[in-house]
């Protein structure tokens, strides 16, 4: 006798419409979006002497300045809509290209305005930033900025609520 041998297929799974998913509308979800630029700056501010300048920034203080290729991440939250994201990522993209890339890209932050009455260290370069998209950006939640400097150095800002 003859014996056949017959596959047996699983039914397809097939995928759920977003509707069908459980509901998270309590849930809140976070994005993370990575953007870089590179920009230059000078450690000096005006109201201390060069001694005091060079002792606090030590080498960043060269009169020159020096530049450094800045990774900004941009960390945003929210409920997943019923598209299933928490805002739109093209949005998003152009609010920071726009308001953020644009701005400082290639730039001395020393001559820009933002930085008129203080050292522009990328401390308050972060806080800049966090709070031009805060303005700029209320399709979602702005949870923080973190803006990596070197391989060494990042830091990272997020309002006190």
């Amino acid at each position: 006798m003859r014996r056949v041998f017959v596959k047996k297929t699983k039914k397809p799974v097939s995928n759920y419409p977003i509707t069908k998913l459980p509901n998270y509308q309590m849930a809140k979800a976070h994005l993370n979006r990575r953007y870089r630029f590179s920009a230059s700056h000078r450690l000096h501010s005006d109201q201390m002497s060069d001694e005091e300048n060079s002792a606090i920034y030590g080498k960043c203080n060269n009169p020159h300045g020096h530049g450094h290729n800045y990774v900004l991440e941009v960390t945003v939250s929210g409920q997943v809509d019923k598209n299933g994201m928490v805002c739109d990522l093209v949005e998003l993209d152009e609010c920071v290209q726009r308001e953020v890339v644009t701005r400082f890209d290639l730039e001395n932050l020393n001559m820009r305005p933002e930085f008129r009455d203080s050292v522009p260290t990328t401390e308050n370069l972060c806080t800049v930033v966090y709070d031009i998209l805060k303005r700029e950006f209320p399709q979602a939640h702005l949870e923080r900025v973190r803006l990596e400097e070197t391989m060494m150095n990042a830091f990272e800002y997020n309002e006190i609520e």
